[in-house]
């Protein structure tokens, strides 16, 4: 019997590296084959040798990053005795190409769809409002938000040298709450249709901004892809369970390869670096503050420490987006640079003042919303009142009408 279960373990072990090797093979030959292919052009011509570049025309099929992690996801689970195998091929079928999350996600788990495949699903009257809610919500997020605030962005990026330190701060704040409009948007609508036809999926998105730390940020950002990431890349190259020079080894190449898996851009991988310094510098703190036992613990301190933190992530989070938004290495530094003398911060030279305002006023908006829709006071009024919801959704309606910038833009994270 010891015989045979080795034997099928080792079969196993095999065919899971297969599985691997080929979902990985067909992301990485269509998203990166002429990044690494170009990279190593340059570095052999650097060395003197002489190659002709060789660069494939391909097109880069739709929600390709999210449905191979998402297979992936399955496939391990079941190598790790966590699921069953799917015998009906309709349901896996489903699981795959569910339309509403297909595209830009949100990752969602065999763990957690293919169970409510296999019962019937009838959405109640709760399932169908709460989905209508969260898909007026995200059109909000994406309409509202994100393309205002894109008609700002944009302009500064295309041309930094055009614009003074102050103008480019907006840029870069606006592209922080540009990119979260967009892809917490979206999540919503995904998660609210699917909500809408009776399926329950986990949140995507936890109002980040809000993070006091780094770690908390990727707990609250992108939520299914950084426990994708925690779970099959962190935990399989063994975590923080081999001491802490490893744990912060695992921790640098999980976000190298999350800066990656957004495109074939040294950008993004600087970006993804950023994010795993970040989390080193986290973990260290993290580890001489518990090791210190005389903590403020006075109140009076408690909101202010609080929010000192906010600002402090949202700072470092914002030096990262630089480097996701510049369209290359030079413009980005090019951005920082400037952001650095504060001899140029002339509201004078910040252009486009209207759309400045405006999108500082949707900032405003959206993190009050965020920071009361959870409080005791909020929470009370809805339990006394049902139906206030519905006079919210017709306020965002109405506010997506007379706020809303409608230019057809596609959602960012569609060319991931």
């Amino acid at each position: 019997m010891l015989d045979a279960a080795e034997n099928r373990h080792r079969h196993s072990h095999k065919f899971i590296w297969i599985s691997m090797l080929s979902s990985l093979g067909i992301l990485g030959f269509f998203k990166y084959f002429n990044f690494f292919s170009s990279n190593i052009v340059s570095l052999f011509n650097n060395l003197g040798i002489n190659i002709d570049p060789l660069a494939i025309d391909i097109i880069l099929p739709v929600g390709i990053s999210f449905y191979t992690f998402q297979t992936m996801s399955y496939t391990i689970d079941i190598y790790r005795y966590q699921i069953k195998p799917e015998k009906s091929l309709l349901k896996f079928s489903t699981f795959v190409a569910f339309f509403p999350q297909l595209v830009a996600g949100p990752i969602v788990r065999a763990s957690v769809f293919i169970p409510q495949l296999r019962s019937d699903r009838f959405p109640s009257t709760e399932d169908i409002i709460t989905g209508l809610q969260w898909v007026i919500w995200g059109f909000f997020l994406k309409v509202v938000v994100a393309d205002s605030l894109a008609l700002v962005v944009d302009v500064r990026f295309e041309n930094p040298l055009n614009h003074n330190a102050l103008s480019l701060l907006t840029g870069v704040i606006f592209y922080a709450f540009q990119i979260y409009g967009d892809f917490a948007g979206y999540s919503l609508i995904a998660i609210g249709i699917a909500r809408i036809l009776g399926f329950h999926f986990p949140e995507n998105f936890h109002k980040p901004y809000f993070a006091s730390s780094i770690t908390e940020f990727w707990r609250r950002w992108h939520i299914s892809l950084s426990t994708w990431l925690r779970d099959y890349v962190y935990i399989s190259l063994g975590g923080n369970r081999q001491g802490h020079f490893n744990m912060y080894r695992n921790l640098m190449i999980t976000m190298l390869l999350g800066g990656l898996w957004h495109g074939a851009s040294w950008n993004f991988i600087i970006w993804g670096a950023l994010h795993g310094f970040y989390l080193l510098l986290d973990k260290f703190f993290c580890k001489i503050k518990d090791g210190r036992s005389g903590r403020i613990k006075t109140s009076v301190f408690v909101y202010p420490v609080r929010l000192i933190k906010i600002l402090f992530t949202f700072t470092l989070v914002c030096i990262a987006w630089v480097f996701f938004r510049a369209a290359d290495l030079s413009d980005a530094l090019l951005i920082l640079n400037k952001m650095v003398y504060f001899d140029d911060y002339q509201f004078s030279g910040v252009t486009q003042k209207f759309h400045v305002i405006k999108g500082f006023m949707i900032i405003s908006f959206l993190l009050l919303i965020e920071a009361f829709s959870s409080t005791t006071i909020i929470l009370s009024l809805k339990q006394r009142y049902p139906y206030l919801h519905l006079l919210f959704s017709a306020f965002v309606m109405i506010l997506i009408a007379f706020w809303g910038t409608f230019d057809n833009s596609a959602f960012i994270y569609f060319q991931f």
